[in-house]
């Protein structure tokens, strides 16, 4: 028995934002980068996070009233909560990110400029020291997330390819 339809979905546009996230946040931030190069990344980056942000809500929102499908009897009690703490890491981890992002830039009094062209006025006034500390757990967040889907994906290459198990195809894409 596998995921419904709209879990699937909010899981992969999830999993195509991140995969877009990551590589733009860590090159962005990178030096000898062209200005030009690097504000388009900045705002892709940031107008990405605002929808990611959504998306994660939904995600949870979803989550509250439909629960996931249960694992094969064949997974172990160990296997078992192991699953359930890294999904409940990533849950935590993308919100971390998404909100630490958020208010990073808008108390460092940075436009978020797609939610700024339909007219949606950044929710926190400029605070530097609140920027400060979003950026620092923005920064620590990403290592725990990385490591986090890392783990995740792991995980799924084992199920889907070494047990064959029907773990992985429980989310496999609808299509």
């Amino acid at each position: 028995m596998g995921y419904d339809v709209v879990s699937r979905l909010l899981h992969w546009v999830t999993v195509l934002i991140v995969f877009v996230m990551i590589p733009v946040g860590l090159y962005m931030t990178q030096d000898g980068i062209p200005r030009a190069t690097q504000d388009g990344l900045f705002k892709l980056h940031k107008g990405l996070g605002s929808i990611f942000l959504l998306v994660i809500l939904a995600r949870l929102a979803w989550r509250l009233f439909h629960r996931p499908p249960p694992l094969p009897a064949s997974i172990a009690p160990a296997q078992r909560w192991a699953a359930e703490a890294v999904h409940a890491g990533l849950y935590v981890f993308l919100l971390v990110m998404a909100v630490s992002g958020y208010v990073r830039v808008t108390t460092g009094g940075f436009p978020i400029e797609w939610l700024n062209a339909i007219g949606i006025p950044p929710l926190l006034p400029k605070m530097e020291a609140v920027s400060k500390v979003a950026s620092i757990v923005h920064a620590v967040a990403k290592n725990g997330l990385i490591l986090l889907i890392l783990m995740h994906v792991g995980a799924a290459a084992y199920h889907g390819i070494v047990r064959r198990d029907g773990v992985m195809s429980r989310m496999w894409p609808p299509v």
